[in-house]
């Protein structure tokens, strides 16, 4: 995925005098994101969403999702932008998947990423990012942060297709849509699972 923090738009209205180029009317102060704005930021990605049965904005990929969780209270308050890898693997493969998770963790800032074991065996990936929204956070700062954050969850899942020899498994599967958003976020793969009980950010 490559996308250009430069090429999305300013958010809010525009000023300017005529036959001068318009500068965007940016928030002056600190901003309280919510999953309205993180919308429009997403649509300004050109980027499909939807919104799950529990009020958070999902991005789908084909091989992962991404969920923007907003939780807590006031100062408490929390973004929790979390990336949950489909790929499915055995109990088996676990000590090489913590051996790969431990790789990136130790070299990159985010992700984070850990493991999530499902009850019937099935063991996924999930990645992390976490913005603790206080009183309000820099305008300019919160959007470069999610595209930094949507880039980086498909930089990891490329990684690990060229930690695990995946890319030829890929090419010789049949093609797969990355399938509507509404139902992507009903399907879940495993996924919704995970988020409802990894909502303290905690690997297993």
């Amino acid at each position: 995925m490559s996308v250009d923090p430069s090429a999305i738009p300013n958010f809010g209205g525009q000023s300017g005098k005529q036959g001068q180029p318009q500068q965007a009317n940016k928030p002056a102060g600190p901003i309280m994101p919510n999953p309205e704005l993180v919308k429009q930021l997403l649509d300004r990605m050109k980027l499909k969403h939807t919104v799950d049965k529990s009020g958070d904005v999902l991005a789908p990929w084909k091989h992962y999702r991404v969920y923007f969780m907003f939780r807590g209270e006031e100062r408490q308050r929390i973004l929790t932008v979390r990336t949950f890898y489909d790929r499915a693997y055995t109990v088996d493969d676990k000590p090489r998947l913590l051996q790969a998770a431990d790789e990136w963790n130790h070299s990159t800032l985010w992700p984070k990423v850990y493991t999530h074991t499902s009850d019937d065996g099935t063991v996924r990936l999930v990645g992390d990012f976490q913005l603790l929204l206080g009183a309000g956070v820099g305008f300019d700062h919160f959007v470069a942060s999610v595209v930094s954050w949507v880039r980086a969850a498909g930089e990891f899942d490329k990684w690990l297709v060229d930690r695990f020899g995946l890319a030829k498994d890929d090419e010789e599967a049949p093609e797969e849509a990355a399938g509507d958003a509404a139902g992507d976020a009903e399907a879940g793969g495993g996924a919704d699972g995970a988020r409802e009980g990894r909502e303290d950010g905690t690997g297993s």
